[in-house]
């Protein structure tokens, strides 16, 4: 991972290549340095890979929904350096990320499940769907887990993401909170680099 992890990652599903590199593009030089491309969309794994070679020296390149160690292998030929999941990962899953220096964000909700995934070598649990309770959720779990790195995915957008970190989570993913969904399918990087614009504003602003 050349860039370090921040704080917002941006999540695309279903795109193609073309859509997803018009993201990329307006992501170089913006605080988000983390593009995570699902890997239920077509052809994931040439995605990841054609963004790898082009862009890894300025945006982390990961996969989201890996949901089984095959899943992991895949991405992880394919060149992602962090891996999402909405589900736990299995002990070799968890193994596999330590053995290959990969991020691990596997998903969970409840305080049993987070510190679970903790305990199994998780580097960042990520919560979802985090819209389902309230986005102080993540203070109220630290509060006798300890200040744990949770990341909250479901309903983030750059109007609330305010409220989100204020919560007590330390990242963020979104899917549709940053980018108009017309807008990546059109490829308008003015609109684009318009959305990337308020979001640094916001982030500038929380000292993010």
């Amino acid at each position: 991972m050349n860039k370090p992890f921040s704080a917002v990652t941006q999540v695309l599903r279903g795109y193609t290549y073309n859509q997803v590199k018009a993201v990329v593009e307006v992501l170089v030089d913006s605080p988000v340095h983390n593009v995570e491309v699902t890997m239920n969309t077509p052809e994931a794994a040439s995605l990841i890979q054609k963004l790898s070679s082009e862009f890894s020296s300025d945006i982390n390149i990961g996969a989201g929904t890996v949901l089984t160690l095959e899943d992991l292998q895949t991405a992880h030929k394919a060149g992602a350096t962090f891996v999402l999941a909405p589900t736990l990962f299995s002990e070799e899953m968890f193994d596999y990320c330590k053995e290959h220096e990969i991020l691990s964000v596997p998903g969970a909700f409840s305080p049993t499940e987070i510190a679970h995934a903790f305990a199994l070598g998780a580097d960042i649990v990520k919560v979802f769907p985090a819209n389902e309770v309230s986005y102080g959720y993540a203070k109220k779990v630290c509060e006798p887990l300890g200040n744990l790195p949770l990341m909250a995915v479901g309903g983030v957008t750059i109007d609330n993401i305010a409220d989100v970190f204020a919560g007590g989570y330390a990242y963020v993913g979104t899917a549709n909170g940053i980018f108009n969904k017309n807008d990546i399918l059109a490829e308008d990087k003015t609109a684009l680099i318009e959305s990337v614009r308020k979001l640094a504003e916001e982030l500038e602003r929380l000292g993010r």
